[in-house]
């Protein structure tokens, strides 16, 4: 599989890599066993990057992470992770201590003396224009706990401000074909700066996959169930902030766009890849066969220029009016 670098970190990542969320918490239930076999699919498939963070699963992802690479010396696989979701989320508690101690977690977890990539995990804005908290980052630089460190954020504001900081390698944002705001605000900042950019929620958290309907039950400890208006985290997260109904709608519209050999999923998928300024795309897999079925996505051919133009007209008609004044 292509790879491209993140930015400023000089580090390398498969142009799909794989999200996490979904093998520690937020998604139903997914064993042991089953989240084991999603890593051996993906990174059999040619994934070299997984994201995770030390929330999912309060620990459990990153853990997982660990157990299956212990089992594969053979594998080069770069692990970003993410912190700051673990106390109340206020500016006050974005400080170097705090970050020793979640650092050190992490490191635990992964069974790793230096993270690769280390990203804030969507803190409130004013973290984002701190200089205290760039220069803590910095300090876990120099103390070789994390090679490089990122942000993951909300806004397309929120990603701004962070592109602009000279040592944030890569910024993690929303990107799917139901949320294209940061093709015009984010991307074109990212590539002039030399920042990479960390695609999450590439299906608008399953909606593009075209598999379900209005009449669809989600399990009660999966968020499409408890966070639809933001009732635990920012509505943003849960089918990209669109409504369920319209997301629903719009996706069957979507569908129908998909190019011979392409399933609605790797459509969206090989979308966002060919953004210019994408570094990478982490969409997530509960079984191997979405893991296989998302990285082969990679090596579609080239979209036609007729698809974007009638996906970008699908987004202003069904969807834009919704999202682009929150994110």
């Amino acid at each position: 599989m292509d790879e491209r670098v993140i930015g400023r970190s000089g580090q390398w990542a498969s142009v799909v890599g794989l999200g996490t969320w979904q093998l520690g918490a937020d998604w139903g239930d997914v064993d042991d066993k089953q989240a084991l076999s999603v890593l051996e699919a993906a990174a059999e498939a040619g994934v070299t990057f997984f994201d995770t963070a030390d929330v999912y699963g309060d620990g459990r992802s990153e853990e997982t992470i660990a157990s299956f690479l212990r089992g594969r010396p053979d594998l080069h696989v770069l692990i970003a992770t993410k912190m700051g979701r673990r106390v109340e989320q206020v500016p006050e508690n974005y400080v170097l201590d705090n970050f020793r101690d979640w650092n050190d977690r992490s490191r635990r977890n992964l069974g790793v003396d230096r993270i690769d990539l280390v990203q804030l995990h969507c803190p409130p804005t004013p973290v984002y224009s701190s200089d205290a908290v760039f220069d803590a980052l910095d300090t876990l630089v120099e103390e070789e706990r994390i090679a490089a460190y990122g942000v993951s954020v909300e806004t397309c504001a929120q990603a701004l401000t962070a592109i602009a900081r000279p040592r944030v390698a890569s910024v993690q944002i929303i990107l799917n074909p139901f949320r294209m705001k940061p093709l015009r605000e984010v991307l074109p900042a990212a590539r002039e700066a030399g920042v990479g950019i960390i695609a999450r929620v590439p299906l608008a958290s399953g909606l593009l996959s075209g598999k379900y309907t209005k009449d669809t039950v989600f399990a009660a400890d999966d968020h499409r169930t408890f966070n639809r208006h933001g009732e635990a985290f920012d509505q943003g997260e849960t089918f990209s902030g669109v409504d369920y109904e319209t997301g629903v709608e719009a996706a069957a519209e979507f569908a129908a766009l998909a190019p011979q050999g392409y399933t609605p999923a790797q459509l969206a998928l090989r979308w966002i890849i060919e953004q210019d300024g994408v570094t990478t795309v982490i969409p997530g897999a509960r079984n191997p066969e979405q893991a296989r079925a998302n990285a082969a996505a990679a090596k579609l051919p080239p979209l036609p220029e007729e698809t974007f133009t009638a996906i970008r007209e699908l987004y202003e008609r069904r969807i834009e009016e919704q999202v682009e004044y929150r994110w």
